[in-house]
């Protein structure tokens, strides 16, 4: 493993997001949301739309725990169009035969950055009654990924035969999930485990999460990965209320849903905008911040509006 007290460690990698921190930019992820039937138009549209407004963009493997079309499948499709995807590998639905089939197989495509989570957990989603696989935990999957790449090695020790991955690295961090105190040591976990960087849950209780990123900073976490942080536009009150009520480890202040409360839709759209990007401006300014994540949950074409507000758009041409 690469000595983490040397800084973030991009250890050569072909990433994009790689090549751009090793550069000293600030990356910009958007979310892709694969669409739930076969339907390749839609995804297409999606791309299109979002081209040029992010460094990667990173493709959610059945958020929500809800079907949706593969996260590969889709990687495979943005890759073609000239994205660079991140790959999304949730230990809730497969097993570590599955993960490293996949994962080999997105390596075959030249997708090259990935991003271990647990996954929500399936009583929340579509299927309450399917089994949660579990085989491995988020920290051991990052761990298992990492030997991949730098020991060219499955899980069980068995020699990767000929080629050897090139994947980098994320892992997922929530400030906001109890008990508090301890969300510092978790994401101290996974940098142990060797994430090369991190993307937090979405914010909206800024003071919080600067509170959760002073105590990173004070244990030396932000000097040995890459933290980037979930901002995210609400497009409707009733939106706002389910991430506040029906979403674990979320948390919406009350301030936010009387911001919204008694505005007509149109103007619901326009305060979500407005206070995405009033967030996104703030934690910016937060000690330890490197990048920023924009998750707009069923909403990607308020997308291009965020990242131009932001003053982040035209983003960097590494080939240039």
């Amino acid at each position: 493993m690469v000595d983490q007290a040397q800084g973030p460690d991009t250890h050569r990698s072909s990433s994009n997001l790689a090549r751009l921190i090793e550069a000293g930019h600030f990356p910009l992820a958007v979310e892709v949301s694969p669409p739930i039937g076969p339907n390749l138009p839609a995804l297409q549209r999606q791309i299109e739309l979002l081209r040029g407004y992010g460094d990667v963009y990173n493709v959610t493997d059945n958020q929500s725990a809800k079907v949706h079309t593969s996260s590969l499948a889709a990687c495979i499709a943005l890759k073609q169009a000239g994205l660079e995807p991140v790959a999304q590998f949730t230990c809730r639905d497969r097993n570590r035969l599955g993960i490293q089939s996949d994962l080999l197989g997105a390596s075959i495509f030249g997708i090259t950055t990935v991003l271990a989570l647990s996954g929500d957990h399936p009583v929340c989603g579509d299927h309450p009654h399917v089994k949660n696989v579990a085989d491995i935990d988020s920290m051991n999957l990052v761990r298992m990924i990492r030997r991949m790449t730098d020991e060219q090695v499955f899980e069980n020790g068995k020699k990767i035969p000929r080629i050897k991955p090139d994947f980098f690295v994320g892992a997922v961090a929530n400030p906001f999930s109890p008990p508090l105190d301890f969300r510092p040591h978790r994401l101290a976990k996974k940098v142990e485990a060797g994430a090369q960087f991190i993307q937090t849950q979405l914010i909206f209780n800024v003071d919080r999460f600067r509170e959760y990123m002073k105590r990173v900073v004070d244990m030396g976490l932000h000097e040995k990965t890459v933290i980037m942080a979930g901002i995210g536009p609400i497009r409707s009150l009733k939106a706002a209320q389910f991430m506040a009520t029906k979403v674990p480890g979320m948390e919406v202040p009350d301030w936010v849903i009387q911001r919204l409360e008694g505005l007509s839709d149109d103007d619901v759209e326009k305060a979500g905008l407005d206070l995405c990007c009033e967030i996104g401006e703030q934690v910016q300014e937060i000690e330890g911040v490197r990048g920023l994540h924009i998750m707009a949950i069923g909403w990607p074409a308020a997308v291009p509006e965020i990242v131009k507000r932001l003053g982040l758009y035209p983003r960097p041409n590494l080939e240039g």
